[in-house]
């Protein structure tokens, strides 16, 4: 029995390395499958840089099974800001996050 310990006590640092990969895992899995959803087309109304937030002229949101509105997102990073005016045509991806909506990705629209 005590031979069984020391090999349980000898193998732990082992194996923790390997469960911490697992446990990651399917965090990458969900971040890279959110990268690949499809983006909304919308048109900027509004740019609140000071608020960090973006009113949207927007496609339906197939991810949050949104039709299409105008609304008011906030933005993940203040550098998504930059170069956007009300008119912009955009396509965009937005999460629900804290009680509300929040873009992490955007582009503006080929023309």
């Amino acid at each position: 029995m005590k031979r069984a310990w020391i090999l349980a006590a000898a193998l732990l640092p082992a194996l923790a390395p390997a469960a911490a990969v697992a446990a990651d895992a399917p965090a990458g899995k969900a971040e890279a499958k959110a990268a690949a959803a499809p983006l909304t087309a919308g048109e900027v109304k509004k740019v609140d840089r000071e608020a960090r937030k973006l009113t949207i002229k927007h496609g339906p949101i197939e991810n949050l099974k949104m039709p299409p509105m105008t609304m008011v997102f906030r933005v993940k990073d203040a550098a998504m800001l930059e170069g956007l005016e009300a008119g912009t045509q955009i396509r965009f991806r937005a999460e629900e996050a804290d009680g509300g909506y929040l873009v992490t990705r955007l582009q503006k629209a080929k023309s």
